[in-house]
């Protein structure tokens, strides 16, 4: 009976013990549950990243920059001041309307609405005062393409062209308005002025969209009859140059002008013919103009129609309601200032930036080397202009000032006005010092070197130099055993002993994280944390 009892007794801690094993784990597993579907809060981390994200206190890219004083600018007591003020002046109209942060980001931002703000309420008349303005609230920047030291300058003007209202015998090359079947991505029809660069679409039916017609489908006659047509001009090459600069003036027989302005292109990329006439030898690139352009189209009509067709990118006007007296409209919005207005690239610039550009140009005639020093500002821009230190300037209307920007191409050094809230050296105080270098002595003896660049393996000799190295000189200095041994060295190694003051290469450090690691990892961490409790 004791035994009966005895065994009945292990048999109930048996099943208990099973029991209790059967609650646990299943408490384990609810917890589990519970835990992955409302993980335990995060403790954020409270020791710092080893390289933060830092603003920068000036980027622009592709480009080199270095900061000057106004001392160090060439020519810029040499310039008429108080006309660049006017023409700066024009500018912060649209600067001042302007609200939030800017549409894009770049360089400067927004913070020309500082001097921008102090000019609205100064009406100088003197060059000195305008010279004063713009030391006290610029600095100057000198800037030129990343590896280049100089910037690149062209010219471009105003055509004045002979045209018609109506089509005849003489004025047959039609100017056109920009067609209804023409889209382009985030625009709408109501949209003024569509982006100079970038794809073009033609719509057939409501879905489906092709590229839109080149230049030799539209002169051949794509979206004749449509009544798109403005006016007409004598020939295509007098329309090829019109779309060159972006804007002409139409001198009608009745003595009324029409001004016609950019609206959009086909989504070609521009090929600049005169390049097409130099690679071909055709005109000398030292002797390229737009006079000699003109020229060798007049006299070679054939040849002029296959080699205009090489660009493929094709320009449609808007009409623009200004006089005779009004000069032309840049992208910016505002008229442009003959001689002191320019286009810049708009995808590094801001409208509106000052730019003193210095160097020597042909203005007086082809051979001349005219001074130029002058503060020109940012209001146009041009599908051909990129670039830094890249820019068109604008010389007014007429064939005088078309013979002046059409031989310009030359390099010139550019100094960016940037606004004082941006000045570089201030802000560059504010970035964090970097590691401290090691000294001459340690970087000596550890020198550090791209594994990638290692040689594969070490040579016998090599090896046995190395590992003597690696002791140094102190510690065998140092050792009883080493003083000891040293007499008895062999004469075949104690040179070699004498000859490694240098240790062996050490690798290049592993570059530190620039983030924490992420949360799902902190989690999988906490997980295993609980599981081991």
């Amino acid at each position: 009976m004791e035994a009966l009892t005895r065994h009945l007794s292990y048999g109930r801690l048996a099943i208990a013990c099973c029991a209790l094993a059967v609650v646990c784990s299943t408490a384990a597993i609810a917890a589990r549950y519970r835990s992955s579907r409302h993980p335990p809060p995060r403790h954020e981390h409270t020791h710092p990243i080893p390289y933060p994200n830092l603003e920068l206190p000036l980027q622009v890219n592709g480009s080199q920059y270095e900061p000057l004083t106004w001392a160090n600018v060439a020519g810029w007591g040499d310039d008429d001041h108080l006309a660049a003020y006017k023409a700066f002046r024009t500018s912060c109209k649209p600067i001042a309307a302007q609200q939030g942060a800017p549409a894009e980001s770049k360089a400067l931002g927004s913070s020309l609405r500082d001097p921008c703000r102090i000019a609205k309420g100064l009406e100088l008349s003197d060059g000195v005062k305008a010279k004063e303005f713009f030391e006290q609230n610029f600095v100057p920047l000198s800037i030129s393409r990343l590896g280049e030291d100089a910037g690149f300058v062209t010219g471009y003007y105003e055509p004045v062209l002979d045209g018609s209202k109506t089509q005849t015998d003489v004025y047959n090359v039609p100017v056109y308005r920009r067609p209804s079947n023409l889209f382009v991505r985030g625009k709408t029809q109501a949209s003024v002025g569509l982006p100079n660069s970038g794809p073009v679409y033609r719509k057939i039916g409501r879905r489906k969209l092709v590229p839109y017609y080149d230049r030799a489908q539209i002169e051949d006659g794509a979206i004749a009859g449509r009544g798109l047509e403005i006016c007409w001009l004598k020939n295509q090459t007098d329309l090829l140059f019109a779309q060159i600069q972006g804007s002409a003036r139409i001198k009608f027989e009745d003595g009324t002008t029409l001004r016609i302005n950019y609206d959009a292109h086909n989504g070609y990329p521009y090929t600049p013919v005169g390049r097409v006439l130099i690679d071909r030898g055709i005109i000398p690139r030292e002797q390229m103009s737009m006079q000699k352009i003109r020229e060798w189209m007049e006299q070679n009509p054939d040849g002029a129609n296959e080699v205009r067709r090489q660009n493929r990118a094709y320009v449609f006007f808007r009409e623009v309601p200004l006089s005779d007296k009004d000069e032309a409209v840049g992208a910016q919005g505002v008229p442009l200032t003959p001689g002191r207005s320019i286009a810049v690239d708009k995808a590094l610039h801001v409208y509106g930036t000052p730019f003193f550009i210095a160097g020597e140009l042909p203005i007086e005639s082809e051979q001349s080397k005219t001074p130029f020093h002058r503060l020109m500002i940012a209001q146009d821009t041009g599908s051909a202009i990129v670039g830094p230190a890249r820019a068109d300037l604008y010389f007014g209307a007429g064939a005088d000032a078309g013979k002046v920007s059409g031989r310009l191409r030359h390099n010139m050094q550019f100094v960016m006005l940037v606004p004082k809230g941006l000045d570089p050296v201030a802000r560059g105080h504010k970035l964090p010092i970097p590691d401290e270098r090691p000294s001459a002595k340690i970087a000596k003896l550890f020198p550090q070197t791209d594994p990638q660049k290692d040689k594969p393996a070490a040579k016998p000799a090599d090896v046995s130099t190395a590992t003597v190295a690696k002791a140094g000189s102190k510690d065998v200095a140092k050792s009883p055993a080493a003083k000891d041994a040293a007499p008895a060295a062999s004469p075949a190694t104690t040179p070699v002993a004498q000859a490694a003051p240098v240790a062996e290469p050490v690798p290049l450090p592993v570059a530190r994280p620039d983030i924490p690691q992420q949360p799902e990892k902190r989690r999988y961490r906490r997980y295993r944390h609980h599981r081991e409790q």
